[in-house]
């Protein structure tokens, strides 16, 4: 049982499949830390702390209980780090080569506010945390989901939006974004990581494209309203955070209306998870 609260309560849901979110070169422990790590992401993006969680797991008889053991383990020490109950969950036989691990997680809002994706409005900021791009190189599940930093934001009164980039900043701005608005960016002002260069220089492709549409950065795509102070809210944020980035990339326009220097955005896509 869950127990009730005053807060807004919050739930998300997120797998790992074997050969799609890992494979054998990543330990079962990190498999087990990014299982519940990346459902974290989605609720540091609504501004709240988790609670609990349930796990449910599909996998083939072939699969090992000393690899079970580190996968338990690795989500056990991510739960307590980040004070999660494990409260259940369900364990079913998959097909030959098969493994995915389900787990629902429970939460609720930090303050009295709570941030979703809805609420931009022309001439609104666009911000993102930390660096992206390259997630392949090991970020995709060594990463730090940005709980402390969604509940300070969403107690924020500036801040009206808020997001996670799990699937490439380029797809993931359409979710952010109004009907009737577009977001303006500037090419030179998206944080492109040392990773995503390192992948350019394999893949012949550009570090930008790397930037926008690798996915599994797990960095908070935020909305800030126009009228606010730009220099006091970064000085804020530097103050609060001061290790890590915060990048001002462009704001909200009206459709139709995109400055010519504006990064051209219908040139790159993220992850599509049906194509």
């Amino acid at each position: 049982m869950i127990p009730p609260t005053r807060n807004h309560q919050l739930v998300t849901t997120d797998p790992v499949i074997y050969g799609r979110h890992f494979d054998d070169s990543i330990p079962p422990a990190a498999v087990g830390a990014k299982l519940l790590k990346r459902n974290l992401s989605d609720i540091a993006a609504m501004g709240g702390k988790p609670v609990a969680a349930v796990v449910s797991l599909a996998m083939s008889s072939a699969t090992s209980v000393a690899w079970l053991r580190g996968f338990y383990r690795g989500l056990a020490a991510c739960a307590r780090q980040h004070r999660v109950k494990i409260v259940g969950g369900d364990i079913t036989q998959g097909p030959a080569g098969f493994f995915g691990a389900f787990l629902t997680l429970h939460g609720e809002s930090a303050g009295r506010r709570l941030v979703t994706r809805t609420g931009a409005r022309p001439g609104d900021r666009i911000y993102v945390t930390g660096t992206l791009g390259g997630s392949l190189l090991g970020h995709h599940y060594k990463f730090n989901p940005r709980l402390a930093e969604g509940a300070w934001l969403a107690g924020r009164p500036e801040v009206c939006a808020m997001m996670d980039v799990s699937d490439g900043l380029a797809k993931d701005l359409e979710a952010i974004t109004p009907a009737g608005l577009a977001p303006a960016l500037c090419e030179s002002a998206i944080p492109v990581s040392a990773a995503a260069r390192r992948c350019a220089e394999q893949t012949r492709q550009t570090p930008l494209f790397h930037a926008l549409g690798d996915g599994e950065d797990y960095e908070l795509l935020i909305v800030v309203r126009a009228r606010a102070s730009r220099p006091r809210f970064e000085s804020a944020w530097k103050k609060r955070f001061p290790r890590l980035p915060l990048s001002h990339l462009g704001s909200f326009v009206r459709s139709g209306r995109l400055p010519a220097d504006a990064l051209p955005l219908a040139g790159y896509r993220g992850y599509e998870h049906l194509r």
